[in-house]
């Protein structure tokens, strides 16, 4: 109930200030453009639906795995995303391109993963098929619903404002009835669920909501005038970051794994982003001067 308390009121915040921003910028002219037939509409609930069901794996996952394991398989998702991206949206990728994000996946994991002298190593292939098929299926769904949200931003011209509010209302509906089937399970015994929506909120949480909003807000950009590939080496990126700056704010140890992870990703990052030139010495071409060329005569004829 906390998290989807949580969720509501993440959803809320964005409705409410993405609906601040597309009435800011209908006072311009000229007025954004604002697509509202049902054709259009009608695909905006897809990916509140589609974060539903990977909210229920997730849950479903870690029933099998512990959190240490589940943080690892969330990795694939960084490869998922490249495929669901060539599939779907047909982004041609080159080679180079691929290694990249393969390399992407593979630092992220070895950053997570413990010594090899720790019991949790051991572990870590000790949990049931299912666990590893739910985090497959997780990695999967959460890579779809990013490749869908891309394909609305950027299926016409519509504001990006108006398109977060489409998103965001069909986002708090979604909550909003899976609080009220959780009331009904419960038989109403606490209230209903808009009584309780705000117990136990404090500064740090309503901070929290803050930033993951702000997070929200950023990832909409990224969707509308970047893509998706943008948006995973952001977060990977983020998180590496994370890692770095508790070292200095909190009594976090630094690990081997930690600096070789940082180092890959790296690595990745300039693959992905640098020009061919840059990555592969290609052979110098002779430069023509005067007296390499040759003069060549055509013959010319006339049909008659």
């Amino acid at each position: 109930m906390g998290n989807t308390n949580m969720t509501m009121q993440l959803s809320l915040f964005l409705l409410k200030f993405s609906s601040f921003l597309l009435w800011r910028e209908c006072q311009g002219v000229p007025p954004p453009k604002m697509t509202t037939e049902w054709r259009s509409v009608r695909l905006y609930p897809i990916p509140s639906i589609i974060y539903l069901i990977h909210n229920n794996v997730q849950f479903a996952t870690l029933t099998y795995v512990d959190t240490s394991t589940y943080q690892i398989m969330g990795n694939l998702k960084i490869v998922t995303t490249g495929i669901l991206f060539r599939l779907f949206l047909k982004k041609k990728l080159s080679n180079l391109q691929w290694m990249a994000i393969v390399l992407l996946a593979v630092g992220t994991t070895t950053s997570q993963v413990k010594g090899c002298g720790e019991a949790s190593c051991d572990s870590l292939f000790s949990f049931p098929i299912q666990g590893y098929m739910l985090g497959i299926l997780s990695a999967c769904l959460s890579a779809l619903a990013g490749v869908y949200t891309e394909f609305l931003m950027k299926k016409n011209n519509d504001s990006l404002y108006w398109q977060n509010v489409q998103l965001y209302t069909f986002g708090a509906i979604f909550n909003m009835a899976r609080l009220v089937l959780d009331d009904f399970r419960g038989g109403f015994e606490k209230g209903p669920w808009w009584q309780r929506l705000l117990n136990g909120y404090s500064i740090t949480t309503w901070l929290v909501v803050l930033n993951l909003g702000s997070t929200g807000l950023l990832v909409s950009w990224l969707m509308k005038y970047a893509d998706n590939i943008v948006k995973v080496y952001s977060t990977s990126m983020a998180m590496l970051l994370t890692m770095v700056l508790s070292i200095f704010l909190f009594t976090f140890k630094p690990t081997l794994q930690l600096f070789l992870g940082i180092i890959i990703c790296m690595l990745s990052l300039h693959m992905y982003f640098a020009p061919a030139s840059m990555l592969v010495d290609l052979p110098l071409t002779a430069k023509a001067t005067p007296e390499n060329l040759v003069e060549v005569s055509v013959d010319r004829r006339t049909d008659s």
